[in-house]
């Protein structure tokens, strides 16, 4: 008994990742009731480890279940203290989702080497996960002074900005960015060393600023200097950013987070610089801004950054210093509501442990600020220099998964996601993803499974913060491993070959934009039970009774074209409350 259809070679990439049997299926050699005291062993991916089952269960919950369940994601940046292969692993199974290459410190080879030992984990458990590359950005820096020691600023003295090569005193130092003298104004706030030193200019010329000092401090050799109150005519990628981000694309990161994003022009610089870089076919990595500037918020430029890139970073270091402390949290849930509404990823950064780069436990200000992100409805929350030269790595990683499932585990929690409101879509797209949740609520089902092929269904389905893991299965490694970005989805890790690149000259999905179509052989229902295979090895589901809801776009390989909503039991798609079909 099969499906007359007509499908794409998605199909047959789809169906290899599980075989053609259920997991849960029993042999029966006609359709019958199943005995609840049928005694069964579960087919999981070898990574998993397997156990045996009970008289009322086909299978047991896999030991890191609860690791695919929880629903905001997290991000540990990798340095000294995690860069052995050993301790990545550590840091997977303690909860991290997506690691993160900072490319301000390091080589590109050393980068290259990290990034091998990931996909080593990645393929040992099974389970995709994402690698973020992240720029280093213009680093806007006073010159260097006489004294070594540098010089002590006076409150109410007049301080000097300019072009002039010769060594600073007391009086003066040169700047040498000259954009910043153009760009800034009367009355235009300087911070110097993180805002240890406020100045405020009180007169201009072609080549210098005169500016009185406002909050007094040590300056010396080669200190920061932001500008909160001028947006500068100058590229976020500098000549060292655009050498890593040519290497970050060769090697293929998942994500490029850029730095120093003043206003939307600089999204759409670095897209024509990875359009120029890309190879053809190529997959294309996808792109981060990390919001540090105010100018960011000026007019409708956060509406627009967020529509123009894939995923959203709340750098709160820079933004930190360039906006009042009072303004931060504030601004922080306006960047993560407004990429709520459009259905973008968004990550909070900085800070977020920042004691326990030095001890096993944070402060209770920390754990705070770590729920609060979370209470807000970020995707992921990020770990810094706690993972990366931390001495409790492992530690600070656990303790976010630990606030991350104390949080979710609060009524309070679901009743602040439900509070956005939304602009309905009116897709196809829209109206089976907010039917799934619906339906998934209504029957108590253990997950929503997601065909799809670039992201776009999964995405969408994520956006509307279901109450259940949202499954996400595609032929695309690299698209798997983008979403273990996202909000609720894990993805599933495509079996070795199914890359979507041709493996054969009759049956090859050639690429993600130029899927090649063919009459299907298979039957749907193979698809679906890869469905079943893959919440099983996830510990999503451990009855035959359990319930998915699945959602998938006919015909296979066109993108963002859900509108197919299926309610399956966890046995597979022949059976229903117990009773279970078998072909000859």
């Amino acid at each position: 008994m099969k499906f007359s259809t007509t499908s794409v070679s998605v199909v047959a990439i789809l169906a290899a990742v599980a075989g053609s049997t259920s997991a849960f299926a029993p042999t029966m050699s006609a359709v019958r009731k199943s005995s609840s005291s049928t005694s069964l062993k579960s087919t999981v991916a070898p990574s998993i480890p397997t156990t045996e089952t009970s008289d009322t269960s086909v299978a047991s919950i896999p030991k890191f279940a609860q690791r695919w369940r929880k629903s905001t994601k997290q991000l540990a940046t990798l340095g000294p203290a995690s860069s052995t292969l050993e301790m990545i692993e550590t840091l997977f199974l303690a909860g991290a989702d997506i690691f993160r290459l900072n490319f301000s410190h390091g080589s590109q080879e050393q980068k290259l080497e990290l990034l091998k030992m990931i996909r080593e984990v990645e393929e040992k458990y099974s389970h995709p996960i994402a690698v973020l590359g992240d720029l280093q950005g213009p680093k806007l820096r006073v010159g260097e002074f006489s004294n070594p020691e540098g010089e002590m600023l006076e409150k109410g003295q007049t301080f000097r900005l300019d072009l002039d090569e010769a060594q600073g005193d007391n009086t003066r130092v040169m700047l040498p960015h000259p954009e910043i003298i153009e760009a800034s104004e009367i009355d235009h706030v300087l911070l110097v060393d993180d805002g240890k030193v406020k100045l405020t200019v009180v007169g201009k010329g072609d080549k210098y600023l005169e500016c009185r000092v406002d909050v007094p401090g040590k300056i010396s050799n080669r200190k920061g200097v932001n500008t909160p109150d001028s947006v500068l005519d100058i590229s976020p990628l500098t000549p060292k950013d655009r050498s890593d981000l040519e290497y970050m694309i060769g090697i293929g990161v998942d994500w490029i987070a850029l730095s120093f994003v003043q206003q939307p022009s600089d999204i759409e610089e670095i897209h024509e610089l990875i359009d120029g870089h890309l190879k053809e076919d190529a997959f294309r990595p996808a792109v981060m801004a990390k919001i540090e500037k105010p100018s960011c918020f000026f007019g409708d430029n956060l509406e627009n950054i967020v529509e123009l890139c894939d995923g959203i970073m709340v750098a709160r270091g820079d933004l930190g210093v360039e906006c009042a402390p009072e303004d931060v949290p504030l601004l922080q849930k306006q960047i993560i509501d407004t990429c709520r509404k459009q259905g973008k990823p968004v990550v909070v950064a900085t800070q977020m442990l920042e004691s326990m780069i030095e001890s096993p436990t944070p402060t209770r200000a920390e754990a705070s600020d770590v729920a609060t992100a979370i209470y807000d409805g970020a995707d992921a929350i990020m770990l810094s220099a706690e993972s990366a030269a931390g001495k409790f790595p492992e530690e600070s990683v656990a303790m976010q998964q630990r606030i991350i499932n104390r949080v979710e585990s609060d009524p309070h929690y679901r009743r602040y996601l439900n509070q956005l409101t939304k602009k309905a879509g009116e897709t196809p797209t829209d109206a089976v993803t907010i039917a799934a949740r619906q339906i998934a609520q209504t029957v108590n089902a253990k997950g929503i499974v997601s065909f799809t092929l670039q992201g776009s269904t999964a995405l969408r389905a994520s956006q509307e913060r279901p109450t259940v893991p949202v499954l996400a299965i595609t032929p695309f490694k690299e698209t798997a491993r983008q979403l273990a970005m996202s909000w609720g989805v894990y993805p599933e890790l495509p079996r070795s070959g199914s890359f979507g690149f041709s493996t054969s000259d009759d049956d090859a999905l050639t690429t993600v934009d130029n899927p090649h179509v063919s009459a299907a052989d298979g039957d749907f229902d193979i698809v679906l039970k890869n469905a079943c295979r893959a919440a099983l090895r996830k510990g999503l589901v451990n009855d035959p009774n359990d319930l998915l809801v699945v959602t998938a776009g006919i015909p296979f390989g066109t993108p963002g074209a859900a509108n197919i909503i299926r309610l399956l039991p966890a046995a597979g798609p022949s059976c229903w409350d117990g009773v279970c079909r078998v072909d000859d």
